[in-house]
């Protein structure tokens, strides 16, 4: 007589959540998700829906477009000029003099690099708050002031160098570079680095000289981290805020020559309380920066598939 044995049944395992490869990818994403939903999604949302309504203490209605038809108006105008101007000078100070010095202290040839290197990125270390006040003492209308003593050796007279549109632009532009020209160096110096030496070689023994190898091989090679450059100068060149207030101490400058939008945002928000006029100018800059950075992007191919 035949007996059957039944088998017992076979133990289903569990995926753990931590070992299952369908969930961890997702584990993974997740700090940045919730990050990007709480400190970016909701206040742009927010951001969004206030710029339609009108924000009083204890009160708020709808307003349909009327914050978006007071951007119409000089102050607004005067504040996109200066920071489309800011950023367009920043660009031509902040990408081809720190990719000249990064060549330079990338050649063996040159003295001290590492201590060079060094110096150019304090000023990333200083507070631009402390920076703001020394340049304004820097750039100050007395003749005892740095920029003025400096003149009178040429014979040249003071300058009351904040009162200015065109002396204004130039300390925010001398500011801005001696705060971000060390940086820019440190990743065009990285970007230089992981360039093959043999290229180099190859070139000097087609007889290329130093222009030629610059032009022909490194500044295509470098294309890379210059469109990266060029993507967070304008970003940086239309969030600029600190530098302008703390040249003019916080106060309005004379005939707005130092108001930028993030200033004018600041102004109409904080200062007058008209959130959603400040909600509605902050929604017009993302926009401006969104366009201008997909027409840069756009502009130098990096949408285009390579083959």
């Amino acid at each position: 007589m035949q007996i059957e044995r039944e088998l017992p049944p076979i133990p289903i395992k569990k995926a753990r959540l931590g070992n299952s490869q369908k969930i961890a990818p997702y584990v993974f994403v997740l700090p940045f998700l919730l990050s990007f939903a709480v400190f970016f999604a909701y206040p742009l949302i927010n951001a969004v829906v206030m710029s339609f309504q009108e924000v009083l203490p204890g009160e708020v209605s709808f307003v349909g477009v009327d914050n978006y038809r007071g951007l119409w108006n000089e102050d607004f105008g005067a504040a996109l000029f200066n920071s489309s101007r800011y950023t367009l000078l920043t660009l031509l100070l902040l990408i081809p003099v720190p990719m000249m010095l990064a060549v330079l202290l990338n050649s063996k040839k040159m003295p001290w690099s590492n201590f060079f290197r060094s110096t150019l990125f304090i000023p990333a270390l200083t507070s631009v708050v402390v920076a703001g006040v020394v340049f304004r003492l820097i750039f100050g209308e007395l003749d005892g002031a740095l920029m003025n003593t400096i003149l009178h050796l040429f014979g040249i007279s003071s300058q009351r160098w904040l009162y200015s549109s065109s002396l204004g632009m130039f300390a925010l532009l001398v500011l801005a570079g001696w705060r971000w020209i060390g940086i820019n160096v440190l990743y065009f110096l990285s970007a230089l680095q992981s360039i093959p030496g043999e290229l180099y070689e190859a070139a000097e023994i087609d007889g290329a000289g130093a222009f030629r190898k610059l032009i022909r091989i490194t500044v295509p090679l470098l294309k890379p981290i210059t469109i990266y450059v060029v993507t967070i100068t304008i970003y940086g060149g239309y969030a600029m805020f600190t530098e302008s207030y703390m040249l003019w101490a916080g106060k309005p400058s004379p005939q707005n020559i130092g108001l930028t939008i993030v200033g004018y945002i600041y102004q109409q928000g904080f200062q007058y309380f008209n959130l959603g006029l400040g909600s509605a100018i902050g929604i017009v800059l993302l926009g401006i920066t969104l366009v201008v950075s997909l027409l840069q992007l756009t502009l130098t191919g990096m949408f285009k598939k390579e083959d």
